[in-house]
């Protein structure tokens, strides 16, 4: 079974959670293009490190969108490896690093995550914040769970957004 990255609900609100990520390690692709094909690229390069220094693979994948149209693509080290232990990436796009104790909202949500549906799901995380006095406190991300191949109406997706604790 896939690893998932380790969090603890504070708290369940109609439609939202309200949830404490505990440290860990992610690794990190900075690349440029749209929505939809930047984490396909980004992906590939995440993908290529863990899988040739017999990382075990982890979910979700995350996507955090960056200024100039450039994403960040991320995969969460799997829990208890720390950034001294990882090999190194020998690609230079793959970067490092630790991931703080932070509280954030999510909400799930089915099919695809593309331009065309992702900012949508946005708008309804954040109505939700509005309507729970939460304050978001950095950049949404998206959370993807299942493979490509997975029929979109099977698949689990989160928006999540770092909030005020």
């Amino acid at each position: 079974m896939t690893q998932h990255q380790k969090y603890q609900i504070i708290r369940k609100l109609e439609g939202l959670e309200v949830r404490q990520y505990l440290p860990c390690v992610i690794a990190d692709v900075e690349i440029e293009g749209d929505r939809d094909s930047a984490p396909n690229r980004g992906f590939t390069s995440l993908f290529q490190y863990i899988s040739s220094n017999k990382i075990a693979m982890t979910s979700p994948v995350l996507q955090e969108e960056l200024p100039n149209h450039n994403w960040r693509v991320s995969f969460v080290m799997p829990a208890g490896l720390t950034v001294e232990e990882l090999p190194l990436p020998a690609n230079s796009l793959v970067t490092l690093r630790n991931s703080e104790l932070h509280t954030a909202a999510a909400i799930k949500f089915s099919g695809k995550t593309t331009q065309a549906t992702l900012p949508g799901h946005e708008a309804t995380l954040r109505e939700l914040l509005d309507l729970n006095g939460l304050v978001a406190t950095g950049p949404v991300r998206v959370a993807r769970f299942d493979p490509p191949w997975k029929p979109p109406f099977a698949r689990h997706n989160e928006m999540i957004i770092p909030v005020n604790s």
